[in-house]
C-alpha cells in the first residue's frame, strides 16, 4: 500500500507524526478557493506529504488543461526510454531555424541553426519550457509511449494528445494568427482551453505522477535523479516558487501557460526533510498576458496548502 493509498480525501485533514512533541495534530484546511478568487481567477490544487500521504485540495480531481506542463511526462517517458537503451540521450540533433516549432525561448526564439544533444534538448524544455526543443524531443520518444507510460501508472485522466505544433496549430486554427490577446468573446471556441480536446490531466495525477519520480518509482534512481535535476533548473521564479523565497527550501517545477490559464506543477522540499508535491491549474477572468496577481495566486495557494500539510 502507498501513502495515496493511506491518504485522506482533499479537503479531508489526517493526524500526522509531525510534531516535535509526538502528538497528533488536526487543523481546519486553508480557504484555498478564496485565495483563487481573491486573484480573479479560478483554480484547483492538489497537494500531498510524499511521504506521509497527508493531502489537501480543491477540485483535486477536475480535469485541467495542461498547456506546456505535458512535458513533465514527456520527460518521464524520454529518460524511461534512454535507461531501457531504447535512445541515446547523447544523440546530436541538428536544429535549423525553418523546422522549429515556434515559441519565446529557447531555440525556439534563436535565430541560427544548432546542433544540441537529445539531453540538452530536454534541459531547454524544462528549463525555459522551449516549444522547439520539445517538440524534437517529442519526435524521438513518441507521444504514443508517453500515453501507454501513463495508462501502466494508473493516470487515467493524464494523456498527451499533441506535441507544441500541434497545440499551437490547432490555436491558430481556431483564433487565426494570435496577434496578442484574444478577445474574450473567442475563448469558448478554443479548442486548446477545453480538456477533452487537449493535453489534460487533474491535479491529484500531477502530484502522483511527481510522487514517483521523488521515490523512485517512475524509472530507475539514476533516472529519476537526472528528471529532478531538470525540474531544479526551471527558470520562472514567479509561480510556484513565489510562495516560497527562502534561500533553503527547494522548489522544482514545470510550468505551464495559454490564453487564460496559468499552471504549475512541483515539489517543494524543506531543509527538515519535508517533501510536497504540489500541482496548481488557473483560469483567469481577463485576456491580458501579464497578470502578476493570477502568477502570485499560484505560490500563495501552495504555500496554505503545505504549510497546513506541515501542521498535520
Amino acid at each position: 500500500m502507498t501513502p495515496e493509498d493511506r491518504a485522506p480525501a482533499a479537503h479531508d485533514t489526517a493526524a500526522g507524526p509531525s510534531r516535535p512533541d509526538g502528538r497528533a495534530a488536526r487543523t481546519r484546511p486553508p480557504d484555498l478557493a478564496s485565495v483563487f478568487r481573491a486573484a480573479a481567477v479560478t483554480g484547483s490544487l492538489h497537494a500531498t506529504d510524499l511521504d506521509t500521504g497527508a493531502q489537501v485540495g480543491v477540485g483535486a480531481d477536475d480535469p485541467v488543461v495542461l498547456a506546456s506542463v505535458f512535458k513533465l511526462p514527456l520527460l518521464v517517458e524520454f529518460y524511461r526510454q534512454a535507461e531501457a537503451g531504447l535512445l541515446d540521450p547523447a544523440l546530436p540533433c541538428r536544429v535549423e531555424p525553418g523546422e522549429r516549432t515556434a515559441g519565446g525561448t529557447g531555440l525556439a526564439a534563436m535565430l541560427d541553426g544548432a546542433t544540441l544533444s537529445l539531453r540538452d534538448l530536454a534541459y531547454l524544455m524544462i528549463a525555459v519550457s522551449d516549444n522547439a526543443a520539445a517538440d524534437v524531443v517529442a519526435r524521438h520518444v513518441g507521444l504514443e509511449a508517453v500515453n501507454a507510460m501513463l495508462a501502466r501508472f494508473g493516470l487515467p485522466g493524464t494523456f498527451v494528445e499533441h506535441d507544441c505544433r500541434g497545440m499551437l496549430a490547432a490555436l491558430e486554427a481556431d483564433l487565426g494568427p494570435l496577434e496578442g490577446p484574444p478577445h474574450p468573446r473567442d475563448l469558448a471556441r478554443l479548442r486548446v482551453l477545453d480538456p477533452a480536446t487537449t493535453n489534460r490531466s487533474t491535479p491529484r495525477e500531477m502530484t502522483r505522477l511527481l510522487g514517483m519520480v521523488w521515490r523512485d518509482e517512475a524509472a530507475g534512481p539514476e533516472a529519476c535523479a537526472a528528471i529532478r535535476r531538470l525540474l531544479g533548473l526551471q527558470v520562472w521564479p514567479h509561480r510556484l516558487a513565489s510562495g516560497f523565497p527562502y534561500d533553503d527550501v527547494v522548489v522544482s517545477g514545470k510550468t505551464g501557460s495559454l490564453p487564460t490559464l496559468r499552471n504549475e506543477v512541483g515539489v517543494v522540499e524543506y531543509p527538515d526533510g519535508g517533501r510536497y508535491a504540489v500541482a496548481v491549474f488557473t483560469r483567469s477572468i481577463g485576456t491580458a498576458q501579464h497578470q502578476p496577481r493570477a502568477d502570485a495566486a499560484i505560490g500563495l495557494a501552495a504555500r496554505a496548502a503545505v504549510d497546513h500539510l506541515r501542521t498535520l
